[in-house]
């Protein structure tokens, strides 16, 4: 049976917690809270929430949530793809890959204008991903290294849509936000 890709509903937020649990490893509680609180935000109002499904078993999941860009001219509302997550025995089979372009085309049908996110341009890239900073946007954290802040821009893009990102608060509360520092002792 192949993998198929479908919306997340309530039912399934067992099953997402154990993936990104899996996914994640050590920092997978941290994630899991964090779905749950951007879940709960008005910034997850539109429920783009995506999974791949090996048979009935949940294997991937994805989340697209409201974030804002600080532009000259208007705040406007523009998509987060954060978290992406493939459970580790089923890696290297395209699924991040699709739950990625879905979660791509939902974002345009909703009307966002670009899609940002944080991650390794080896494997966005190959995706249509590009790095933001040379198109005009400003990362919302200097903690976010240039080459991991990387967007999409979709069909109701702008020219004059440059500016900051402005992530939603559950990502400053969890301070999920970039990379800290560490002491090597962490």
């Amino acid at each position: 049976m192949g993998i198929s890709i479908r919306r997340a509903g309530t039912s399934d937020a067992v099953a997402i917690a154990m993936v990104e649990s899996e996914a994640f490893g050590a920092e997978g509680p941290l994630i899991v809270e964090l779905i749950d609180a951007l879940r709960e935000h008005r910034c997850g109002r539109d429920r783009l929430s995506f999974i791949a499904c090996d048979g009935e078993d949940v294997v991937g999941h994805t989340l697209v949530t409201r974030s804002r860009l600080d532009t000259l001219r208007a705040t406007i509302d523009v998509a987060l793809l954060s978290p992406l997550a493939v459970a580790p025995a089923h890696h290297r089979r395209g699924i991040g890959r699709a739950l990625v372009d879905r979660a791509v085309a939902e974002s345009a049908d909703e009307g966002f204008p670009v899609i940002f996110l944080e991650g390794d341009p080896a494997f966005y890239s190959r995706l249509g991903w590009v790095a933001a900073g040379p198109l005009g946007f400003r990362k919302p954290s200097l903690r976010i290294p240039d080459a991991a802040f990387q967007c999409r821009l979709l069909p109701s893009y702008e020219p004059w849509m440059a500016g900051t990102l402005v992530y939603a608060e559950p990502f400053w509360d969890l301070d999920c936000v970039g990379l800290r520092e560490t002491d090597g002792n962490a």
